[in-house]
């Protein structure tokens, strides 16, 4: 009796791994995932854009919440300096959702719990803004995170493009660099050859 081995292929699973150690890319019967039509990178970065609509202005705001944080931790503040970081926070939270998609705002609305009184405590206080600066950092590690993913998706179409074309023509890196800036030019986030895509400090 003849034995039926399995039929082996020369296509093998690929998975890529991002400076944060995270899986990025990979694919189904061996495809990697990176290797994204442009309608795919398109819808990505369009995604992109709709989440944060003025991301300049969100950073601004998220800046300055940052630093009243670092004030409520660094000296004991009394009731008129309590009520008025509470007001800066109501309105920061205001200002933020400006400049957000509405499925954003509507979850920061939902975590952004009132406060119990006017004159909130110092712990409310602190409690109040490290939890605003904890999800605007998540929500811009995302981002960095789609934009690394495009990024990678752009190298393999140019290494698919140098091996489709014959000796002699194949394109150089500036075609590359010029790809990655196109595409973040339309994400509405310029790429910067000096940041790490996948570095996972403070943004803010």
């Amino acid at each position: 009796m003849s034995e039926t081995r399995p039929e082996q292929t020369d296509d093998p699973h690929v998975v890529v791994i991002g400076p944060d150690g995270m899986a990025v890319a990979g694919g189904a019967g061996g495809r990697h995932s990176a290797e994204l039509s442009e309608e795919e990178a398109e819808e990505t970065e369009r995604q992109i854009t709709d989440l944060v609509e003025q991301p300049a202005k969100v950073m601004r705001i998220g800046s300055m919440i940052r630093q009243l944080l670092e004030e409520v931790k660094a000296a004991p503040l009394d009731e008129a300096s309590r009520a008025r970081l509470a007001g800066i926070h109501r309105s920061s939270i205001k200002e933020l959702e400006a400049g957000l998609a509405p499925e954003l705002v509507e979850e920061l609305e939902r975590l952004s719990l009132p406060f119990s009184s006017d004159t909130p405590s110092e712990a409310e206080l602190r409690i109040a803004q490290a939890q605003l600066v904890g999800w605007l950092e998540g929500l811009f590690h995302g981002i960095q995170t789609a934009i690394y993913a495009q990024q990678v998706a752009a190298r393999a179409q140019l290494e698919q493009m140098r091996r489709a074309l014959p000796p002699g023509m194949v394109p150089s890196d500036e075609a590359l660099q010029a790809a990655q800036a196109a595409r973040a030019a339309r994400a509405g986030h310029p790429h910067d050859e000096g940041d790490d895509p996948g570095r996972s400090g403070m943004y803010l």
